[in-house]
């Protein structure tokens, strides 16, 4: 039995592209504000997600510009006076346009003569030590002396007497000396200047005990005078520690005269 198979050809039509012809004016609908911000949202929406660094490193600038505009803009307010409060613009008004300089002054120019500012951060000592302060002693005008007491109970040669005599004197002199390089405008370099000057003058008197000796330089000391005892070394006449002479001074006569004016010369 022969079957016979057909094959049956399906034919589609072809389309054909329509003319175009746009649409009169009159057919077009009219664009409302909300229909076009419902269409900004929908298409916002539909686009990709952005970078999330892009995105991060975009807010960081925009914050930091407006934070940069905020600040300068807030300084030039302070500057000109914008953000004073209204209970001291009165105040600052009155400052701004006073021509007279304030009475007030850190420095008493009458009690004190500067010749240069000194240094607040340091005390008065420190000051004086480096000469930022004028000190108050007047010059010393009146003639100064040295005065050498000597011990006579002692049995001194001459020329023992002249060495021990030598040492007080320098003994004197170096106290004294340090405590001018102290206070370079002080009374005891007044003093050493006032000696130093006129001849350094020197007088030698006699006690004939220790006990005389040692009550004359606690008298010197506690009026501020200078007052230095040698004690000999004994290695020639007199025993070892043996007090011998007293300088006192220098230092004005009159002040001198009161410690040892009453002793006889030597």
């Amino acid at each position: 039995m022969n079957v016979i198979r057909t094959a049956t050809i399906l034919r589609v039509p072809t389309t054909r592209p329509l003319p175009f012809s746009p649409l009169p004016r009159s057919h077009i609908p009219p664009i409302s504000p909300r229909r076009s911000i419902s269409s900004i949202t929908t298409i916002l929406a539909t686009m990709p997600a952005e970078d999330p660094t892009l995105l991060s490193s975009t807010t960081v600038l925009t914050t930091s510009i407006i934070t940069f505009i905020s600040g300068f803009l807030l300084g030039v307010y302070s500057l000109t006076g914008h953000l004073i409060p209204p209970s001291l613009r009165h105040e600052r008004e009155a400052q701004w346009k006073d021509p007279v300089e304030s009475e007030e002054s850190d420095i008493d120019e009458e009690d004190t003569i500067l010749d240069h500012a000194p240094n607040w951060s340091n005390g008065f000592e420190a000051d004086k030590k480096q000469g930022l302060r004028a000190s108050t002693s007047q010059p010393i005008t009146e003639e100064c002396k040295l005065v050498l007491v000597v011990r006579t109970d002692l049995g001194m040669t001459k020329g023992k007497i002249a060495a021990q005599a030598g040492h007080a004197t320098l003994a004197c002199y170096k106290t004294l000396s340090k405590a001018a390089s102290k206070d370079p405008n002080g009374k005891a370099a007044q003093i050493l200047k006032a000696w130093e000057r006129r001849g350094q003058a020197k007088i030698a008197v006699q006690v004939k005990s220790e006990e005389e000796l040692l009550l004359l330089q606690g008298t010197a000391r506690s009026l501020g005078i200078t007052a230095e005892v040698i004690a000999d070394a004994g290695r020639t006449q007199i025993e070892s520690g043996s007090l011998t002479v007293l300088g006192v001074g220098p230092a004005p006569k009159s002040e001198v005269d009161g410690v040892t004016g009453g002793l006889k010369l030597l």
